[in-house]
Formats: C-alpha cells, sequence, structure tokens
C-alpha cells in the first residue's frame, strides 16, 4: 500500500476522524497510521477529530479511552480535543452551528427535500432491492417530487433531508490508493439522507463541513467509503467547497474474512494492549 506523497497542490493537512462508540481495533489502527505515515511524509500537520454527534451510539468513556489507546500505539496529532488548535473545537458535538448554516445553503440551493420515509418504508419499496454499490437500498424517490404541503409536515412529523442525486451524472475522481474511480448517481448509489430525522446531521454532510472547515488535504479511510466519496464530492459542489484528496485503504478482515467491527472485542487495541501485546508488534504484523 502507498503511503509515499499525496498529490495534494496545498499545505498537507491529513485527519485521524474515530467515533467513540466501541473500542478501536487493529483495522483503525492500520489506516489511521497510513493516514499518519502520509502526513509525516509530506511535512504536515495530523488533526484528531471526535466524531460524537450519534448520541444513540456513542459512550461517553470511549472518547478518553479512544484517546488513550491512539496514544499507546504511538499517534501524535498536531491537532485535537486533547491539544487544541486554530479549527476548535474537534469535538463534532460542540460544531452544530457549521452543521445548520450547511444545511440552510442545500435547502435555499433547492438541492435537499424533506421525506417521511422511513428505513423500513425503503427496503419495503417495490423498487427498494435495487442495491447500491455499497449493498445500501437506493432511494425509490417516494417524496422526491412531492411539494412540501403534500407531505402535511407539523411540528411532531418524523422527517430527513435527503440530498437529490443528478441522476446519471458520473462522479470521477483519483483515489491516491487505489486508482481512478467512477460512480454514476442513481444507479450506483440513490438520494441520500444529510440531516436526520433527530435533528442531527449526517455522516456525509458533517465529514464534508469539517473537513472543509478543517482545510484538510487528503481524506485517509477505509476502502468501505469508497461510495461515500462520490456522495460528498456531490456536497462539496453543492456548497460550492474544493474536496480533498483521498485515499482508500484495503479493508482488515478476521480470520473467517469477515471485516473487523467495533462489536468484536478480540481485535480491539484494549484487548491487545492487555494481553502482553505492545504497539511495535502490533505495527509490524499489520504493515
Amino acid at each position: 500500500m502507498n503511503s509515499g506523497s499525496a498529490p495534494v497542490d496545498r499545505q498537507y493537512r491529513g485527519r485521524l476522524a474515530p467515533s467513540p462508540t466501541g473500542y478501536l481495533h487493529l483495522g483503525h489502527a492500520r489506516t489511521f497510521w497510513t493516514a499518519q505515515e502520509r502526513a509525516r511524509a509530506n511535512g504536515g500537520t495530523l488533526v484528531l477529530r471526535n466524531e460524537d454527534i450519534d448520541s444513540t451510539r456513542f459512550k461517553l468513556e470511549f472518547v478518553s479511552q479512544m484517546i488513550e489507546d491512539l496514544h499507546w500505539f504511538g499517534f501524535e496529532c498536531q491537532e485535537g480535543p486533547d491539544c487544541g488548535g486554530p479549527f476548535a473545537p474537534y469535538h463534532q458535538s460542540g460544531r452544530f452551528h457549521l452543521y445548520r448554516a450547511a444545511l440552510e445553503k442545500l435547502r435555499h440551493g433547492g438541492f435537499i427535500y424533506p421525506c417521511t420515509c422511513s428505513r423500513k418504508d425503503v427496503r419495503q419499496a417495490a423498487s427498494a432491492p435495487n442495491l447500491g454499490e455499497d449493498n445500501e437500498p437506493i432511494y425509490p424517490g417516494t417524496c422526491r417530487n412531492k411539494e412540501t404541503s403534500a407531505l402535511n409536515l407539523q411540528p411532531s412529523t418524523r422527517f430527513n433531508w435527503r440530498f437529490r442525486v443528478p441522476d446519471g451524472t458520473t462522479i470521477s475522481f483519483t483515489d491516491g490508493n487505489l486508482g481512478p474511480q467512477q460512480f454514476v448517481a442513481g444507479g450506483h448509489f440513490g438520494d441520500f439522507v444529510v440531516w436526520r430525522h433527530d435533528d442531527v446531521p449526517a455522516y456525509q454532510l458533517a465529514c464534508v463541513v469539517d473537513d472543509a472547515a478543517m482545510q484538510i488535504a487528503e481524506a485517509v479511510r477505509g476502502a468501505d467509503l469508497l461510495v461515500s466519496t462520490a456522495r460528498q464530492i456531490l456536497l462539496y459542489r453543492a456548497l460550492g467547497l474544493n474536496p480533498p484528496a483521498f485515499f482508500h485503504c484495503p479493508l482488515m478482515c478476521d480470520k473467517t474474512g469477515e471485516r473487523l467491527a467495533k462489536r468484536y472485542d478480540a481485535l480491539s487495541l484494549r484487548t491487545l494492549r492487555a494481553s502482553g501485546k505492545t504497539p511495535e508488534s502490533l505495527r509490524q504484523e499489520c504493515f
């Protein structure tokens, strides 16, 4: 996996963006280490951002444990929740004003629309078996062309804001690790949620807003987010922002071939540390 210079035309700023929804595992560490090595190779800055906006999933104790595990493994960030920096706060929970401003810009630009469909509705819709590139059901467009008045939105109505993708448009980018990528809006993915019914920005919007605001030059992350990159490029365009370069890393799998997830504790950094493993030995195993 290439970890050399990045194709960026500005001061290099990379980032680690974990969510405190469980213990960091070895797969996180490998991707994050690639991000750190690329920042070092480019004489740049590495930012730690705590993506803690999903209050239904994160636990407060995971934040300090996450930072502790990163320090133990050998990560050295120049900006972040534990050391500050010019783009504070580095907790997403403190950045809602930025997300709301972006939502309003999208709304005034006509890029988004209210959608009362639940996940169950989308799955059960006649065309829902049409899965996108990342196995997510492609939204069937139930609310896409409805007038807001027809949705009968009341203060108690639960609805999401969805981004209206330009059907048939090809989104292309050259990944720093995996090379040229192409995804077709409406084919590989459909209209996606940018703001949830529980008044929380979705990952796609929060990530775009923060990477732009923090002047991230390259986003290093897992290959499972390739389709998300295409979605986010559309958001960058709609918001009039310049996207960073992208570098997607292969996912790490367990012995059965299943990708690592936080619900499997055996390969968490905390468990490996308790078993006597050292950061040096783990890095030798991973790279």
